[in-house]
């Protein structure tokens, strides 16, 4: 089945060059100018991910990814920011409201197609199914879901592989560059940095319940996922 892709994109050479690559790589484009038609356009048939410009008449693309990640039928989808803007703060910026990688404009079409299916191997791949419980914690593998005792906990897609991958590999620590390849793949550039934004993330979600201690900092090597304290340091 061709995978739906909302391009929120205000100029139209840009949107059109985008909507014709998708197009040829098999790809059903779906073209908005603003956050309004884009909401239009989830609401007609939700989209397999979003292509987000940054910069966007009314409601620029930061504060709509924000939106996005806060409304239950948008908050799961992978979102990729198109922006002009290529410093380390921008990036970090964009990561923290909630996207799930960025591509640095002028970008070659090649690149935005491989990105794409990149991203959209990570968040629909298998992440195995089963059933995992572990300090407080439980996440059901074959329907994507975790909980809180009975609660549910709302993660984004690169949030859930993140906590998946701890979860399944409890107590021993990793460093930020083996975090990447396991999580994010060896085949995909995404700078260290990253990991701690979605750590960050993550944690943050997590101290609804009080469970973010779970995901421990190892100075000096990376993090762990452990049940049980964290050692005091001398």
């Amino acid at each position: 089945m061709q995978k739906r892709i909302l391009i929120i994109e205000d100029e139209a050479p840009i949107r059109d060059m985008v909507a014709f690559a998708l197009r040829r790589a098999d790809m059903l484009p779906v073209c908005a100018a603003d956050a309004g038609e884009a909401q239009l356009a989830i609401a007609e048939a939700v989209p397999d991910l979003i292509l987000l410009d940054w910069m966007l008449p009314g409601i620029s693309g930061m504060d709509l990814a924000r939106r996005l990640r806060r409304e239950e039928l948008t908050r799961d989808l992978p979102i990729i920011m198109l922006t002009a803007r290529g410093e380390e703060t921008d990036r970090v910026a964009g990561l923290d409201a909630g996207v799930d990688d960025y591509v640095v404009k002028p970008f070659s079409t090649r690149e935005l197609v491989a990105r794409i299916k990149a991203v959209l191997r990570r968040s629909q791949g298998e992440d195995g199914a089963g059933m995992i419980e572990l300090g407080g914690l439980r996440l059901d593998g074959q329907a994507h879901r975790v909980f809180a005792g009975d609660e549910p906990v709302h993660l984004g897609p690169t949030e859930y592989r993140l906590l998946h991958f701890f979860m399944s590999h409890s107590e021993r620590v990793y460093s930020r560059a083996q975090l990447l390849d396991h999580v994010w793949g060896g085949s995909v550039y995404v700078e260290e940095r990253t990991v701690d934004v979605h750590i960050r993330r993550l944690r943050k979600t997590l101290e609804t319940w009080g469970l973010d201690a779970l995901i421990q900092t190892v100075r000096g090597t990376g993090y762990r996922f452990s049940a049980q304290p964290a050692p005091v340091r001398p």
